[in-house]
């Protein structure tokens, strides 16, 4: 633990409550006096009994008492069980603290159900062995994510204590994301501000939804970069995280992305001009044409403000290159 706290034959550490802390939930005191814990990891390190007051276990909202000690016997990081795989990577910067990853298109994050191999996470763990892992943790340093078929910019963390101040930097929303999008239609506006709230689709379970009963906040900025016939390229700036986001707020805006197979309903190519060339590179899509082009972020270690971009993959350049301007 932090300053006022000793450690003990075992390894475990104890502090003593003071005034200052009298009345605090246990589980945030010890994310408050642990800086390699969050409030989930607490709570569940309470729940193990691995966290004990005056000898005793309490639960996470246990108000902690002036006078009270509190040992705690914090599980060092060990290797997570992931196999480490041979996969490129295209790595911007690295550090001991974190990784700047431009992910390609079809690239999942995480191990999932469908998805045990050749993910980025199994990538990261070739490239990087030093890698912290909690408890054999399923995503080891994965502050964010983008969809598998979404291209661009990630920033992965190293070890435990810069995880948890990306996250914050995250939930603070100090973290710049800025994407690049090329929608059917063209968009009428110059900025659209969407905040429908967001959640599970009510009629289909692998979609998400402006319709849901339990949808959370969500806000997007979406800033028309140029006009084409049939289409609009947008840059568009994301001021929360809900899974699918853009991609659901542009489907609602009447304005889906160009390739995206879940919310285009839309033949591919529709609306667009009836240019061989242009048509074809449609058809040949294997994802949405959306592209995390910047991120900046305050450096964990450093405190340095840092900055990145990334260009759009080939085959959208390509696309967005026989478009037709719109006179």
């Amino acid at each position: 633990m932090k300053k006022s706290s000793m450690t003990d034959q075992q390894g475990a550490c104890s502090v003593v409550v003071s005034h200052e802390d009298h009345g605090r939930r246990l589980d945030l005191f010890l994310t408050e006096k642990e800086v390699t814990l969050s409030r989930s990891q607490a709570a569940q390190l309470i729940k193990e009994g691995a966290i004990l007051v005056d000898g005793s276990p309490k639960k996470p909202k246990h108000k902690v008492r002036v006078g009270e000690c509190i040992r705690a016997q914090i599980p060092e990081a060990r290797p997570v069980e992931l196999v480490a795989e041979t996969i490129d990577l295209d790595v911007l910067y690295s550090d001991e603290h974190l990784v700047v990853i431009n992910k390609p298109r079809g690239m999942v994050v995480h191990p999932a159900p469908g998805h045990d191999s050749g993910t980025l996470v199994n990538a990261l763990l070739y490239h990087f062995p030093h890698m912290e892992g909690i408890g054999g943790e399923l995503r080891p340093g994965i502050v964010h994510r983008l969809d598998k078929d979404t291209s661009g910019l990630l920033v992965v963390a190293l070890n435990q204590k810069s995880l948890l101040e990306l996250t914050g930097q995250f939930k603070a929303r100090e973290v710049k994301k800025c994407y690049r999008a090329l929608v059917y239609g063209e968009v009428k506006e110059k900025t659209t501000i969407c905040t429908e709230p967001i959640g599970r689709d009510p009629r289909d379970r692998k979609r998400m939804s402006v319709h849901s009963p339990k949808g959370r906040d969500a806000e997007t900025h979406l800033h028309v970069a140029e006009r084409f016939k049939g289409a609009t390229l947008l840059d568009v700036d994301l001021f929360t995280g809900r899974t699918h986001q853009i991609r659901v707020h542009a489907h609602h805006m009447g304005h889906p992305i160009v390739g995206d197979p879940i919310y285009t309903r839309r033949r591919a190519g529709a609306g667009l001009p009836q240019n061989r060339d242009l048509q074809g590179c449609v058809r040949d899509l294997t994802g949405q044409m959306l592209h995390a082009a910047s991120l900046s972020f305050t450096h964990p270690g450093s405190g340095e403000r840092l900055c990145f971009d990334a260009p759009m993959p080939q085959d959208f350049q390509s696309l967005v290159a026989l478009m037709e301007p719109l006179s």
